[in-house]
């Protein structure tokens, strides 16, 4: 039998740092847990959700699935989310993507990958309803990046319209739904300006993030466009919007 010794002994010297910070820490975190923020991200294990963002256990809610779906029918995603929401009271909701995700680009793969297929469907769908718009960068990298913003502009809107958001933004419950996206080559956060704190700021937040969607592509058409990376593409566009 293979014992990871090595993992329980990491753990302790983990446990003993904190201790040594903080005496009272354990303590008083098992006491309660009283995050502002809940993170639905990828399960991809290059992204580590509160360290991206600086916080130690107890400050970040985290739910993570393939390639960061929020779904009407996931059972697992939306208790996760109705905890956070009416027992934790969270104010912020972040719907964390990443480029290359691998989730991503095999949901637009032709061949077969099995079970997973079902759940892929659902990134499927929102590459189909975007095909032409992603058509301006063939089968490039820089498609898989629009791709992948695109699925997380889309979970956020779903997370909005789920039954959860609705009613919490009726009660006029303060809680704002961001769309995020990570870069695992510079490890930087890229907000996708999509940013939502009522029922009413949905369809708004969601034609803004399109819209910066949309000049990202009037960038790449240019025919003087270089090859760029999306940090760079991104950067040019929040320039000229803001």
């Amino acid at each position: 039998m293979n014992k990871l010794t090595h993992l329980l002994e990491s753990n302790r010297e983990w446990a003993e740092k904190i201790n040594q910070e903080d005496p009272q820490f354990f303590e008083t975190l098992a006491q309660q847990q009283s995050p502002e923020y809940l993170w639905i991200g990828c399960s991809d294990s290059r992204v580590p959700a509160n360290e991206i963002v600086g916080m130690m256990p107890g400050e970040l809610f985290v739910h993570r699935n393939v390639a960061n779906v929020v779904v009407h029918t996931d059972m697992n995603c939306l208790s996760v989310v109705q905890y956070a929401v009416e027992v934790l009271k969270v104010k912020h909701i972040m719907v964390v993507g990443h480029y290359g995700c691998g989730g991503v680009a095999a949901s637009i793969e032709d061949e077969p990958h099995g079970l997973i297929d079902n759940w892929l469907r659902n990134i499927r769908r929102v590459y189909d309803k975007h095909k032409d718009f992603l058509s301006t960068w063939g089968d490039s990298h820089q498609q898989l990046d629009r791709l992948c913003e695109l699925n997380v502009i889309e979970q956020s809107m779903n997370l909005c319209e789920t039954t959860i958001l609705q009613q919490a933004w009726a009660n006029d419950q303060e809680i704002t739904v961001h769309g995020w996206i990570y870069g695992l080559r510079d490890g930087l956060v890229n907000d996708l300006e999509f940013n939502a704190s009522s029922a009413d700021d949905v369809r708004e937040q969601y034609q803004l993030a399109m819209n910066k969607m949309h000049k990202l592509r009037e960038l790449a058409q240019s025919p003087e466009a270089p090859e760029e990376n999306a940090r760079t593409m991104w950067n040019k566009v929040k320039s000229i919007f803001n």
